[in-house]
C-alpha cells in the first residue's frame, strides 16, 4: 500500500510540474509551445513504437538459432564469425561456441558454477591445449542437456581451470547428431 501511494505521489508531482511548465509556455508563446508539445508527443509515440518492434528488428538483425521438427537445429553465423548455440544444462541457460576443433564439451568455471557444479571441489587431473596454451581440466557429468525438444541425459564434459569467456561445444556432443553441415551462413545439426 505504501509503495503504491509513493508511486501515485510521484506521478502527481510529475504531472503538476509538467502541467505548470506547459501552462506558462502556452501563456507566453502559444504557437511555439504547441509545436514543442506536438514534437514531444511524436517522440513519445516513436519510442513506444520502436519498443514494440524491437523483438522483430533484433531477430532480423541478429538471427537466433531455431529448433525445428524432426530434431533439426539451425544456428546462424554470428557477427563474430562463430556459431553460438544456446542450451539448457541442468535447467540453466548456457551459451556455447560451437567448436569442431574441440574434442569435448568444455565448460567455463562460471557456467559450471551456474549449473550447480562446485568448481572448487573438482579434481583438475586432465590437460587441454587451447589458443591460450595448456590448461588444467576436471571431468564432470551434466545431468541434463537440452536444446529445445532435443534432450540428452548424463553428458560428459570438462571444466576448464582458467579464463574462458564462453563454454565450447565440441565433437563428443556434435557426434550425437546424424548430420552436421554448413549451408549459407548456417550450421545445421540433425538427429
Amino acid at each position: 500500500m505504501g509503495d503504491e501511494f509513493g508511486r501515485l505521489a510521484y506521478l502527481v508531482l510529475l504531472l503538476v510540474a509538467i502541467g505548470g511548465f506547459v501552462l506558462v509556455e502556452f501563456r507566453q508563446r502559444p504557437g511555439q509551445a504547441s509545436r514543442q508539445m506536438l514534437a514531444w508527443v511524436l517522440i513519445f509515440v516513436g519510442v513506444v513504437a520502436a519498443a514494440g518492434l524491437w523483438e522483430d528488428f533484433s531477430n532480423r538483425a541478429a538471427p537466433r538459432q531455431q529448433v525445428l521438427e524432426g530434431g533439426r537445429i539451425e544456428i546462424p553465423r554470428s557477427r563474430d564469425g562463430h556459431y553460438h548455440l544456446a542450451a539448457k544444462l541442468n535447467g540453466t541457460p548456457v551459451r556455447f561456441v560451437v567448436d569442431t576443433g574441440a574434442t569435448t564439451i568444455a565448460l567455463s568455471r562460471r557456467d559450471a558454477e551456474r549449473i550447480g557444479i562446485d568448481t572448487d571441489g573438482l579434481a583438475y587431473i586432465g590437460q587441454a591445449r587451447t589458443a591460450n596454451g595448456l590448461v588444467q581440466t576436471a571431468p564432470v557429468m551434466i545431468d541434463s542437456f537440452r536444446i529445445g525438444d532435443i534432450a540428452d541425459d548424463r553428458v560428459m564434459a570438462v571444466v576448464i581451470d582458467g579464463e574462458m569467456e564462453l563454454s565450447l561445444l565440441g565433437m563428443t556432443y556434435l557426434s550425437r547428431f546424424a548430420r552436421v553441415s554448413m549451408e549459407a551462413d548456417r550450421l545445421l545439426l540433425e538427429r
